[in-house]
């Protein structure tokens, strides 16, 4: 590795550094704007009983010293601080026992979406306006126009209300199955538009029309050089895509019941927890950034031709 690309890799991180700060800094004085307090649904609070609770979450103090301490917190012990309705409970490990939940349920759909997506853009690719591509694109573009909770919820009544195949509740054996579909399903169709389209340009270059006039095989064109080359803009996609599904599970986890970040984060916002609303929110943001910064990275891995500046 050159010192050009450590370079561009070490602003890419300090780059990535300031976006989370940005973030936690947006995250903080926002939730501080809001009108109203934490302990507003309290019933019949009094005014001492107000100040105590305030006084021990550290809400008495100025709100710059408020935001020192926070970031201090998390930057020096990943720290959220406790989870002011689920009392005896610290945000961090809210999160954690949410993410695992989350984790296999966005690793599984990005699997599928990629491998999927990945197959039938080459197909249709290399079966250009005929009746294979038309059928994938028909399918592809109402996929992409369905949001996926919408698709939950239709695959909710079909599978499990009208003939029981799969159980409602996330929690239970199986229970994944329909929602790792639901969040699999947009993401594979971008993914099979993004390959052909991709595909189509990489197939008109010069080197390939080499390739096949020297005789090489049409199956190592396609997998040795077309398909490599053709998943450059994929990966771009790729990153970012894996956070926006765990990210944008939060919905599709409700209609599930799946006791993932997403159902978390639901329930804090209707209860006003805002330790846990800041902590889900930066957690979620600095996912985003990793993985847009993880798949910057990656270009250069899958081309070495790619100048990073």
């Amino acid at each position: 590795m050159n010192t050009k690309t450590l370079g561009y890799i070490l602003k890419r991180v300090l780059l990535a550094l300031l976006t989370i700060l940005v973030v936690i800094t947006i995250t903080f004085f926002v939730m501080h704007a809001v009108p109203g307090g934490p302990f507003l649904g309290e019933k019949a609070i009094s005014d001492a009983a107000k100040a105590a609770l305030e006084a021990k979450y550290g809400l008495d103090k100025p709100l710059f010293q408020q935001y020192l301490t926070y970031l201090k917190d998390i930057i020096t012990e990943f720290d959220f601080g406790p989870s002011i309705k689920q009392r005896g409970r610290e945000v961090i490990d809210i999160i954690v026992d949410g993410m695992r939940t989350s984790a296999k349920l966005g690793l599984a759909a990005a699997a599928i979406a990629l491998a999927f997506g990945t197959v039938l853009g080459s197909v249709a690719a290399l079966r250009r306006n005929k009746f294979i591509d038309r059928v994938i694109m028909v399918i592809t573009t109402a996929f992409v126009s369905m949001p996926s909770f919408i698709m939950g919820m239709f695959m909710l009544l079909l599978f499990t209300v009208k003939f029981t195949i799969f159980p409602a509740n996330g929690a239970e054996a199986g229970g994944l199955v329909l929602p790792i579909i639901a969040l699999s399903l947009s993401p594979m169709a971008n993914i099979t538009r993004l390959t052909r389209s991709s595909m189509l340009d990489v197939l008109g270059q010069d080197y390939i029309r080499t390739a096949k006039a020297k005789g090489v095989s049409g199956v190592k064109t396609i997998f040795g050089h077309a398909l490599k080359n053709a998943l450059i803009p994929v990966i771009t996609y790729f990153g970012p895509m894996l956070a926006y599904i765990v990210t944008g599970s939060l919905v599709v986890e409700q209609i599930f019941a799946v006791p993932g970040i997403g159902r978390s984060f639901v329930s804090s916002i209707i209860n006003r927890d805002y330790t846990l609303i800041m902590g889900t929110t930066i957690v979620l943001a600095i996912l985003i950034v990793i993985m847009n910064l993880v798949s910057d990275i990656l270009y250069k891995v899958i081309d070495p031709r790619i100048t990073l500046e």
